[in-house]
């Protein structure tokens, strides 16, 4: 709420306007008139263009009031076609007087003179009013002729061009009256824009509010009986895990880290081992696609990566490639640019197996975790849990062949090279240094090279404690397993037999298949489950006690690789996965923190010092953009991306809007404001990474749709005035990405052409779209509306969504997710909220 002052500075400025005209708005005139020093004005307001910025607030907030509350209370409540924008939104006092109408013209007409573009924020505020008016009124031609006559009213009046008389201005007042709908007395054109609607109108309007209010019924029971097919799914301890799936290249891998560990002797596999791999060839051979090749997400095309892996996975399973499958298989690839077009972390797999030349195969050295000034920890987190163990396993020259001593030479491209890729001068030099490093690996110092082992070796054990396996994800666990057979560890080392249980606990066991997870969500899919429950307001109080002790059971306590950048900051926060203590995740923090608003752990004096420890860490884990990543703090080292082994697209862990929008709105709900220096600091960020169609880009989750979600809820929460218009923007892009039959879908192949691209309608992707809408204060447009009747006619008997496509993000462009939970809980979300709406606005 604006300070009485700041309130009494801005009057005397539109009265200033009013009586004398922009020439007079001086920062001395204004001062004067209000009776305060320059300087306490220069406290409130840096200069005229500040001035004049809070005047637009102050409009924007008024044109608000008038054209959702004033037409509001004279008509039907709440459920007018227009976005409801809270108080909390800007800054303003709620007995704040209405504006009138040459006012207004007179704050316009000044900031067009001044400076055109502090009138940006009320442009992109009135083409939103005007869209959602027009596309929700009885008749959009009549009552924007009402509008526009009553606006020249306005300038006419403020630049005394003749004004009407008294007299004069009721009678335009009736003949506007006669042009849009008559039958009720009009507004005073000074005070609103607004025309009132005929009795027809009203007709038409209670019509839409009987609609709203039978959508709002069958959404009431339809969230009744997700919300109990939800608690159904709670596990006994608490928590909720949902299954977690990616396309064949786990598989794949699996089938040659078998090889590796388990060679069949003569040709012969171990009759055990010898089920895995058909197990594991079974889901590779039903997923391939009619082209003979293999997608990395659902619906999409053939991928050459996982299409070479997933033939030498078949190759080594047995099947002749001369096969129809093989050789469909084997054009797919061949068509696809060869093994030369395959990424650094294939050609590293095969090497291993010598179908690949390592001349050509990316160098890790080991001295990595040598060199000073941290150099390690500014590649990303799960980065370090391959390479670490990779670059054992490289050092120590290990390899197995394959049954037989074949080779997949049938999948080089004829007449091309095999060469690193050319990007720019920089790659060429990480070439030139790859070289080297090769040279090194030969005719280096063994003194050095052996303690670079031991050194890596023990960095890859000290990760491995109190942890689902190294970095607990499937790449870290098959490298550390790799690594410890090459380094001689016995089969029966407890090392060994853990990691081995820890990658094994991944799989999903189907009737004579087996599909693999990257790694294990319980800690998300528990927060979001407890958090659209209770902002249903239907968690059962002890299923959300028993999650929220669950919860504080996973907290982390100790210090973990982030602490390098930040070596005074006390832990806190949770990780992804049952376990994880060296690399809580800012993301699920931030979730966590939400969640628990809605739950009372059985000790809560212990959950409020868990939240508090949170909240500490979130704020002390901010990056120096103002933004938040995933692990760690400004791991941005741009260069590192031009290194050889960087083409899988995940050497770095920048700050990114998805996350910083999450953390935003835990923080904010927390009583934080947009005044907070770190609150601030993100508010900016958010809005310097806006794309200029208004919406944000997704790191983990299918993309725009995802970011942009996440970035409105955080700049609705931090109560910015400044993010209004960004807000605003975001709705409209939303709007207009809708499909038609009311759902959003969004296709993974929007990253690699970096723009939106259009997909079937999911629900997950349906209910990032609402709750962008809704964040942004619109409940009750067509839109919503369309999008909310999606959710309902789309909910199956077990009163959750199917969902077919992948919308969870791994890598980018390389490694894509399907979160199981996704499809019934964010839809349980968004209804939720859009009845919270309802009722509150």
């Amino acid at each position: 709420m604006l300070t009485s002052t700041r309130y009494l500075i801005l009057e005397t400025a539109i009265d200033l306007l009013g009586r004398d005209g922009a020439s007079a708005l001086t920062l001395e005139h204004v001062a004067r008139e209000a009776g305060l020093s320059k300087g306490g004005l220069l406290y409130h307001f840096e200069g005229k263009e500040q001035l004049l910025t809070g005047l637009i607030e102050l409009l924007i907030q008024d044109l608000d009031r008038k054209q959702v509350g004033n037409f509001l209370s004279s008509s039907i409540d709440e459920e007018l076609p227009w976005p409801a924008i809270e108080t909390d939104i800007v800054e303003n006092p709620i007995s704040h007087r209405s504006l009138q109408g040459h006012e207004i013209a007179s704050i316009l007409m000044a900031a067009l003179a001044i400076n055109p573009n502090l009138l940006d924020p009320i442009r992109e505020r009135y083409q939103n009013w005007q869209s959602i008016f027009l596309a929700n009124t009885v008749d959009p031609t009549r009552s924007l002729v009402g509008r526009l006559a009553t606006e020249g009213l306005w300038f006419r009046d403020a630049m005394g061009l003749a004004p009407p008389t008294r007299e004069q201005r009721a009678a335009l007042v009736l003949e506007i009256q006669s042009q849009t709908q008559s039958g009720e007395p009009m507004r005073e054109p000074s005070a609103s824009i607004i025309p009132t609607q005929s009795t027809d109108a009203f007709a038409e309007l209670a019509s839409f509010k009987a609609n709203v209010e039978e959508l709002e019924q069958q959404a009431y029971q339809t969230t009744q009986v997700s919300a109990r097919s939800l608690l159904a799914k709670q596990y006994s301890q608490g928590f909720w895990q949902g299954d977690l799936t990616a396309d064949t290249t786990l598989e794949s891998d699996y089938v040659l880290l078998l090889l590796w560990l388990y060679p069949p002797e003569n040709g012969v596999w171990e009759p055990r081992i010898q089920t895995k791999v058909k197990e594991a060839i079974r889901t590779i051979l039903d997923r391939q696609l009619s082209d003979g090749g293999w997608n990395i997400y659902s619906e999409g095309p053939a991928e050459v990566n996982a299409t070479t892996r997933a033939y030498v996975a078949l190759r080594v399973g047995g099947h002749d490639p001369d096969q129809p499958l093989m050789q469909r298989a084997r054009e797919c690839i061949l068509a696809l640019g060869g093994l030369q077009a395959t990424n650094s972390y294939t050609k590293n797999n095969l090497s291993m197996f010598g179908l690949f030349p390592r001349k050509y195969t990316p160098s890790v050295p080991p001295e990595l975790v040598l060199i000073p000034g941290n150099v390690l920890y500014e590649i990303s987190s799960w980065s370090r849990a391959i390479v670490v163990p990779l670059s054992i396993l490289q050092a120590s020259g290990a390899q197995r062949r394959v049954p037989g001593n074949w080779t997949v030479d049938e999948l080089m491209v004829p007449n091309r090279k095999l060469r690193f890729p050319k990007k720019d001068p920089f790659s060429l030099m990480f070439h030139q240094v790859d070289k080297i490093l090769k040279i090194w690996e030969k005719r280096g110092f063994k003194d050095i090279r052996a303690k670079a082992i031991r050194e890596a070796e023990k960095w890859m054990l000290d990760h491995m404690r109190f942890t689902d396996g190294l970095g607990a994800i499937f790449p870290g666990m098959m490298y550390a397993l790799m690594a410890m057979d090459a380094l001689g560890y016995e089969r029966d080392h407890p090392d060994f037999i853990e990691t081995l249980g820890q990658l094994e606990g991944l799989i999903l066991e189907k009737e004579g298949a087996l599909q693999f997870q990257p790694s294990l969500s319980p800690v998300w899919d528990t927060a979001i489950s407890m958090f659209a429950l209770g902002e249903l307001g239907v968690g059962e109080p002890q299923a959300m006690q028993r999650a929220a002790d669950w919860l504080l059971s996973k907290e982390v306590r100790r210090k973990g690789d982030w602490s390098v950048k930040r070596p005074d900051l006390q832990p806190g926060g949770w990780p992804f996965q049952f376990a994880n203590e060296l690399y809580p995740d800012i993301d699920d923090t931030a979730m966590v923190l939400l969640a628990l608003e809605h739950a009372k752990a059985s000790d809560p004096d212990r959950q409020t010092r868990a939240e508090g420890r949170a909240i500490n860490w979130l704020l002390g884990m901010q990056s120096s953009d103002g933004g938040w990543a995933a692990f760690d703090v400004d791991n941005n080292w741009a260069l590192l991306n031009k290194v050889p082994f960087a083409d899988h697209n995940a050497m770095l862990d920048p700050s990114c809007p998805d996350i910083t929008g999450r953390v935003l709105e835990a923080l904010c709900r927390r009583d934080y404001t947009h005044q907070h220096p770190a609150i601030a600091r993100a508010v900016q960020f958010l809005l310097g990474h806006q794309q200029a169609n208004g919406s944000w880009d997704g790191r983990w989750g299918v993309n725009y749709t995802y970011g942009t979600f996440l970035a409105v809820r955080g700049l609705r929460a931090s109560g910015s005035p400044t993010a209004n218009s960004a807000i605003q923007r975001a709705a409209t892009w939303v709007r207009s990405i809708q499909n038609q039959d009311g759902g959003w879908g969004e296709s993974c192949a929007s990253y690699e052409k970096q723009e939106f691209v259009p997909a079937s309608s999911t629900p997950s992707q349906t209910a990032w779209g609402l709750l962008a809408l809704e964040a942004a204060g619109d409940r009750t447009s067509k839109n919503v509306h369309q999008g909310i009747e999606w959710l309902l006619t789309h909910q199956n008997q077990q009163g959750g969504w199917d969902e077919e496509l992948m919308t969870g993000t791994g890598f980018p462009n390389v490694f894509y997710l399907k979160y199981h939970l996704y499809a019934h809980y964010f839809p349980l979300l968004a209804l939720a909220t859009w009845q919270a709406g309802l009722k509150n606005s």
